[in-house]
Order: structure tokens, then sequence, then C-alpha cells
């Protein structure tokens, strides 16, 4: 494996959705009371209602779940999508000439986006699933099967919101020490199970602890897999980790959490969550779906 990856780095930079939590101001724009008055055909007021309402609701959804703010609104997805290629030092030999789903860390975009990808599936918390909701914050999941066998039905909810559900394989092993058919079990084995249990095989695949070689994506394009994204941030109920040495956020950053809670962490996935839209909203970057530009 020539681009080594670790597991565990950095999380948030999804810059172009819902992203606002407690704390400082910076970059909000005024509340549906602080804007003017539209006076206008009864067509256009119609409109105007509706994007004062929109923002009504937003701000009362960040109340309700403790934000000092409401999450910035992602720009509408690009017509063009950009050209996803592995990251420098993180291709694999054979890596264009085969066709390989490429590995990357951020999506290029000069939109101030980040995108929120969420681990494993081990904390099923219904408030949760309510605060993401309420708040439109788009994500995607990245599951693996031994911890979500146990209630499929949550994550079918999630699905049912507009979530993304993607392969993270069968039992979440260091592939690399594991043979092309071992590596392809675990892939493939998921993309099975997805596929029963939600209806639909996935096209994204995260490698555990973010670790590869040449089979691991030799492996995952046999499965139907077309990329293959780690991250750039990792987010924690406490504290952030970056990749970069700049230790900040970037257009189009891939931002990495998990789900768990209070057996893992000292606090919730939605205290988690307060904590990455501060920090996202902020530095003015809003939470886009990362699938709209793959």
């Amino acid at each position: 494996m020539r681009a080594g990856v670790r597991g565990g780095l950095a999380v948030l930079a999804l810059t172009a959705l819902v992203s606002g939590c407690s704390g400082e101001e910076s970059g909000v724009k005024g509340t549906p009371g602080q804007q003017p008055k539209v006076k206008a055909s009864p067509a256009a007021g119609s409109y105007a209602d509706r994007v004062s309402n929109s923002q009504a609701e937003r701000v009362a959804a960040a109340e309700r779940w403790g934000l000092d703010r409401a999450p910035l609104v992602p720009p509408a997805p690009p017509a063009t999508k950009p050209v996803i290629k592995a990251r420098d030092g993180f291709e694999v030999d054979g890596q264009e000439e085969e066709g390989l789903p490429p590995v990357f860390t951020t999506v290029p975009t000069k939109d101030k986006v980040v995108f929120l990808t969420i681990d494993d599936g081990e904390e099923k918390d219904p408030k949760f699933l309510r605060m993401m909701s309420d708040l439109k914050i788009p994500y995607t999941a990245f599951l693996s099967n031994y911890l979500i066998k146990d209630d499929y039905g949550y994550f079918r909810e999630m699905r049912d919101r507009g979530v993304t559900l993607n392969n993270h394989t069968l039992h979440h092993p260091y592939l690399p020490g594991l043979s092309y058919d071992e590596q392809r079990e675990e892939i493939c084995g998921m993309q099975a199970i997805m596929t029963k249990q939600f209806g639909k095989r996935p096209t994204l695949f995260r490698p555990p602890y973010g670790n590869y070689n040449g089979d691991t994506l030799r492996a995952a394009k046999s499965c139907g897999i077309e990329y293959a994204p780690i991250w750039d941030e990792e987010v924690y109920v406490d504290h952030w980790e970056y990749r970069e040495d700049d230790r900040d956020l970037h257009p189009g950053d891939i931002v990495l959490t998990h789900f768990r809670g209070r057996a893992d962490w000292d606090g919730t996935m939605t205290d988690m969550v307060r904590r990455f839209l501060k920090k996202v909203t902020d530095k003015g970057y809003a939470v886009a779906r990362l699938e709209d530009y793959l």
C-alpha cells in the first residue's frame, strides 16, 4: 500500500447547509423579523412569505436544540460535478490504469461547505435523528453490520429521512492484514446486507481506520464501489482533530465522527452536533450533502 492512511483524524468541514451551534457570533444574517418587508404581487408575496417562514423555522429549530444561531444554508448542488481523484500520496499501484475507487479527504470545490460523515452505527439515539431532521443538516452514514444488526430499523428510519447509507464492512477489520478474498468478503458481504436491508447497493465505501491497500480498492471496485472517501477532520463531543498542519477547515472538507454516546464519550451525539455546528457556522461554512458533489 503506497498510501497508508491513519484512521481517526479530523472531522468537520462540511461547508454548505445548516450549520450553526451555540457560541460566538459571526457572519449570521438577521432573523426574519429583522428583514425588510416585501411588498409585491400576491405571487411574489407568497414566495417572500415562504422564505421568511423557512428562516423562522430554522431559527426556532436552533433555539429548540440549544444553538446560539441557525446553521447556514448550503448553496444549490453544482450543476457540473467536480472531478474526484485520489489525494496525492493516497494512490495505490494501478490507481488510474485500473480505474480504482479514489481515496480522498476533500472534495474540490470553491463552495464554502463541509461534509459530515458518521461511521460504524453503535449508538442509536432517536434524539439525534430528530435533531438532524429538525435542523435540516445533511450527513452520510458508513455502517458496519456487526454494530447495526441488532436494530436495522433505526437505520431504515434514517434512510427514510433522506440519509444515504454506505459501506463500512461487515466486521470493521484492519483490511490490509487480510487477503484479497477476505477483503472482498468483508466489502461485498456488506453490500449484500445493505441491499437486502435498505433496498440499495452503496457506491461509497470507507475502509475501517482509513487503512487500505491495492487489494482493498480492487475488491471494492468488484463489489460496485465507485468512491472511497475518508476525512480531513474528526469531531468528538469535546474536541476536534485535524489532518492538516493548519488545524483549520477548508472548502469541501470531509468531516468524520462516529455513532457514539455516553458509554464512549462524555456526552451524547446531540452534544457532538452542537460542537460541530458551532465551529462550522462560526467559520462561515454550511453543511452540504456529500453525494450532491459526486
